[in-house]
């Protein structure tokens, strides 16, 4: 009977038209998916459902036929809902997406997933046995320039991947209620995620964070990945810069990348420069030891990069992902490594620097909290 209630979910849940749509959360980023989603021709966006129910009408407008709600049991009784998006408060996403899951309704999550790798794996779990897709809007990864960059180094036009360098810092807004690192890592978190080979990933994380204004939370972070193949990953992220900057390095063992955010003009630079070592072999007898080292300096070049809103293009994935039923680009489990990689960096905190392990391969679904290397828990 299990398997038949699966099976009839899956076959509602994907409808040979356009996919009716909720929206949950009518504050800071539910305007901006009613907006995509209004305007995918893949979505018909049914309802939007906010407490305060006068925010919901006023992002709507006063022409909309979508209905505005503070009934979150109406919009999952709803036949014609095929999908919700979850764009409330981090602390209500497992209980938000849960029931929408357990309604038979595919869910889309603003990041993070959850605020707990264990609450990630609820979800995660409880998706994959209703065979319902399960998505986190990792929005950057769905960026022009970030899907060049993940073509790029998947193709191998930057060889080994030698180490990734992200400086995510600005003047503000500095967080009540969670630290720099759960405010601004998780976009560059996923965005590694996103990008490295499949047989690339972190194993451990080393953080470093400091306060000194007196805020209570973490203002300045400094992440340290270390990778399966003996690369390295840093991650920078900052409130109290009194510059913008949004850069990421990507180095290889054949060419270098360097994506600046906000410079439109060439957001994304590949520079044929670097250092080659040469093997032993190589070298005669009476060959100094220097020789090893040779310097490459060879052109830079520009990739084209189009011009398509991030938000759009994650609509699309969603869509494409529940009518073709396969996992989306930035599905629960990738929404879940990056939940990984938040909890082991806010112990490696606790613990003023510490490497901590991160959960790896299959097996970070079923392993239970993090080890912190060389302590026992």
């Amino acid at each position: 009977m299990k398997g038949t209630h699966v099976s009839d979910a899956k076959d509602a849940a994907r409808p040979d038209g356009p996919l009716g749509v909720a929206v949950i959360g009518a504050g800071y980023w539910g305007p901006n998916l009613v907006r995509n989603f209004q305007g995918s021709d893949r979505f018909r966006l049914r309802w939007l459902c906010d407490l305060d129910v006068t925010r919901a009408q006023r992002v709507l407008g006063g022409y909309s036929t979508v209905q505005a709600t503070d009934d979150y049991a109406a919009v999952l009784a709803d036949p014609d809902v095929h999908a919700v998006a979850v764009a409330t408060p981090a602390g209500t996403h497992l209980d938000v997406a849960l029931a929408a899951l357990r309604a038979g309704k595919h869910v889309l999550v603003e990041k993070p997933l959850a605020t707990t790798y264990a609450d990630g794996a609820r979800l995660v779990a409880e998706a994959e046995e209703r065979g319902l897709t399960l998505m986190c809007d990792h929005t950057y990864c769905y960026t022009p320039a970030v899907a060049k960059i993940r073509e790029l180094v998947r193709e191998g036009a930057l060889g080994d991947i030698h180490y990734v360098d992200s400086v995510r810092i600005n003047l503000g807004l500095v967080q009540k209620d969670i630290d720099v690192l759960w405010d601004l890592a998780p976009h560059d978190l996923s965005i590694l995620d996103f990008i490295l080979p499949e047989h690339v990933e972190p194993v451990a994380v080393a953080a470093h964070g400091a306060d000194p204004i007196g805020a209570g939370q973490d203002c300045i972070t400094y992440l340290t990945l270390q990778l399966n193949t003996g690369a390295i990953a840093h991650v920078h992220v900052n409130w109290l810069s009194p510059t913008k900057v949004r850069t990421t390095m990507v180095g290889g063992s054949k060419r270098t990348l360097i994506w600046d955010d906000l410079n439109p003009a060439q957001r994304v630079a590949l520079f044929d420069r670097g250092v080659d070592l040469a093997t032993p072999q190589e070298l005669g007898a009476d060959e100094r030891r220097d020789a090893l080292i040779s310097y490459r300096s060879g052109d830079m070049i520009a990739p084209a990069i189009g011009e398509k809103e991030a938000l759009r293009s994650m609509v699309d994935e969603f869509a494409a992902a529940i009518t073709e039923g396969r996992p989306a680009l930035t599905d629960g489990r990738a929404g879940l490594r990056v939940l990984d990689i938040l909890e082991a960096a806010s112990r490696s905190l606790q613990f003023r620097g510490a490497v901590v392990g991160l959960r790896t391969g299959s097996d970070r679904s079923i392993k239970n909290g993090n080890e912190v290397l060389g302590e026992r828990r």
